[in-house]
């Protein structure tokens, strides 16, 4: 079983700001630290597009210039979102137990924290409908739980679940050094401030 980061992503034919990966609409990227630089500027896009909307006046004037208009929203909105989640696979058979639905963020990965040691139950967005709860010492996952009788089902031991979570949070805090690395590179007046969001935007600016 493995459990992996991942941000829904669109194609981006018309894209010019920086160099982008092909993808296609409506698919997801697994966000690691093994990322080639033009899946790293993918990452960046979407994140930035996720939250390219005129924020407030107290958030100052919006720039003129093509780059500073995109990340605008990115570097001045105080909440953040990151279309996505976390992914859990099978590894053998394939088959997907928790797949982040419509409206769910990579910014509330800590719900699967509330699963093992808060309220116990999490969804992860709709259509489907993923849900992951607490039953004793074990973690139910369910696939969607609108969908047919046929809809995945699993339980796992909740210790697994545990490091399932830290790995994909490394995972996560891996790929934030990548575009790190590569902000530096591709926006070095932005580097610091980009960066700085997206770790906003991952939930990863504080501690565990």
């Amino acid at each position: 079983m493995v459990m992996q980061p991942v941000l829904e992503v669109f194609a981006a034919d018309d894209f010019a700001l920086w160099p982008v990966g092909e993808h296609e609409s409506f698919g997801y990227l697994v966000l690691n630290g093994k990322l080639t630089p033009a899946e790293v500027g993918t990452a960046v896009m979407r994140i930035a597009d996720c939250n390219d909307f005129e924020p407030e006046e107290e958030h100052g004037p919006c720039p003129t210039d093509p780059l500073g208009i995109f990340l605008h929203g990115l570097l001045t909105l105080p909440d953040l979102f990151a279309a996505g989640g976390f992914r859990v696979t099978d590894t053998i058979t394939g088959t997907v137990f928790v797949e982040p639905g419509c409206c769910n963020g990579l910014e509330t990965w800590r719900d699967w924290l509330d699963v093992l040691d808060g309220t116990g139950c999490a969804h992860f967005g709709h259509d489907p409908s993923s849900t992951a709860e607490r039953v004793g010492d074990t973690v139910r996952l369910t696939h969607d739980v609108y969908g047919t009788d046929g809809s995945p089902v699993t339980e796992l031991p909740a210790d697994q679940v545990r490091r399932l979570v830290a790995d994909a949070r490394q995972d996560l805090q891996d790929f934030l050094g990548l575009a790190g690395a590569w902000a530096g590179q591709h926006l070095p007046a932005h580097a610091a401030p980009v960066t700085a969001a997206l770790a906003r935007a991952l939930d990863l600016a504080s501690s565990p």
